[in-house]
């Protein structure tokens, strides 16, 4: 009889910058052919991962607390200890007590949690939120802020503007860093899926920072430094304690302020 072939696991991540080291093994690497790999927004990954349609995706932080079955790849993640430059809040007026309506990212679920936490916390009001594409000068022809993500946070046009980096602002509040994604995965994926070394996907990542910087550098006009530095020091690719902290109180304060209806414990796939 013979033998049918084993299908790849299916995964999803978006094709940001930010990303790159944590699929360039799976698109460019040693892990070719290990996964079937959907090129999606973050949002839309989390979609993905709820409604069964891939085995795993790199998903907004948030959506750990509103996907049941799911648990999260240990240690591998996005945050930021650091200025994070690709999740930014502009604004047109002069200060943020002076916002009363902000763009969100459609693409984003995370960020817009935590922009909301952040004038509820610790600004003490709420603007009205409307969602948008993000397209900045649309996002800001009748509102009086926006909310960008990933490589179009990075690349806007910026005169006349207030520009507030979110993981530098959360850091002024709470002295903590900040994860903005996880691997995530659901408890039904397949044995395959399981196998994943996500771990050693981003190291090799990372190891290929150069090629990474060659690919991006046309298309986003940002200088090879730049793109460096972005990749070394304003992302973080591994969970440690402090960033690990800045998650659960974020849950905690998306609990409090009506965000997410529960806190539930982070639980990894080998747990």
């Amino acid at each position: 009889m013979p033998v049918t072939a084993q299908k790849a696991p299916r995964i999803a991540a978006s094709s940001y910058l930010n990303t790159a080291p944590l699929i360039w093994s799976f698109t460019h690497g040693s892990r070719r052919g290990e996964a079937e790999l959907t090129d999606a927004a973050p949002a839309r990954c989390a979609s993905l991962v709820a409604n069964g349609d891939v085995d795993a995706g790199l998903v907004p932080a948030i959506e750990y607390q509103r996907i049941p079955a799911v648990a999260v790849v240990p240690d591998v993640c996005i945050g930021s200890r650091a200025p994070v430059r690709s999740v930014m809040l502009a604004i047109r007026v002069d200060n943020l007590n002076e916002v009363r309506r902000i763009a969100l990212d459609e693409s984003s679920r995370t960020s817009a949690a935590l922009v909301k936490i952040i004038f509820r916390e610790f600004l003490g009001f709420e603007p009205e939120w409307v969602s948008c594409v993000p397209d900045m000068a649309q996002m800001l022809a009748e509102n009086d802020g926006a909310l960008i993500i990933g490589d179009p946070a990075m690349t806007f046009a910026r005169e006349g503007l207030q520009v507030f980096d979110l993981a530098t602002l959360w850091r002024e509040h709470t002295s903590l860093g900040f994860i903005f994604a996880l691997w995530m995965m659901r408890e039904q994926a397949a044995p395959a899926a399981r196998r994943i070394d996500f771990g050693a996907a981003r190291d090799e990542g990372l190891a290929r920072t150069e090629e990474i910087v060659d690919f991006y550098e046309p298309l986003l006009g940002l200088s090879r430094d730049d793109l460096r530095t972005y990749l070394h020091e304003n992302i973080s690719f591994s969970m440690n304690e402090e960033l690990r902290a800045g998650l659960e109180l974020y849950f905690k304060l998306a609990q409090k302020h009506g965000i997410i209806q529960a806190v539930k414990p982070l639980k990894t796939i080998d747990a």
